[in-house]
C-alpha cells in the first residue's frame, strides 16, 4: 500500500506535457476567459491535462453562475470560451492548440 501511494505521489509531481506550452500562452499576455459551467471551457482546460493550472484562466461566473464578474464584463466578454490574444483579437470556442500555437507563437510540443 506504502508504494502504492508513493508511486501516486510521484506522478503526480512529474511535469505535464504541456506545462512550457501553457506558460507560455499565459507569459505572451493571451487570457482564456470562461466559467465553471461551461461545458466547452471544461473541455479546453482537459486537453491540456495537468498543465491546465499555468493557462492564463478568468473565471467569469459568479458563484451562483447567475452573473458575469466584472473582470469579463468591462472586457466585453459574451461567451464561454473566449480567448484573447496578445495583438487584441478574441476568438471563441475550443480552440486547436495549433492555432493557440499560432496566435500567441508559442511553440507546441512533439508528440
Amino acid at each position: 500500500m506504502v508504494a502504492i501511494i508513493s508511486l501516486l505521489v510521484y506522478v503526480s509531481r512529474l511535469p505535464g506535457k504541456y506545462d512550457g506550452f501553457a506558460r507560455c500562452i499565459k507569459d505572451s499576455g493571451a487570457k482564456f476567459y470562461g466559467a465553471f459551467w461551461c461545458s466547452h471551457c471544461q473541455t479546453q482546460k482537459r486537453a491540456f491535462g495537468k498543465s491546465a493550472k499555468y493557462l492564463p484562466y478568468v473565471e467569469c461566473s459568479t458563484p451562483d453562475g447567475q452573473g458575469q464578474l466584472s473582470e469579463c464584463s468591462e472586457a466585453g466578454v459574451q461567451s464561454y470560451p473566449t480567448w484573447q490574444y496578445p495583438d487584441g483579437t478574441r476568438e471563441s470556442g475550443e480552440i486547436t492548440f495549433e492555432r493557440l500555437a499560432e496566435k500567441t507563437s508559442c511553440v507546441l510540443p512533439k508528440d
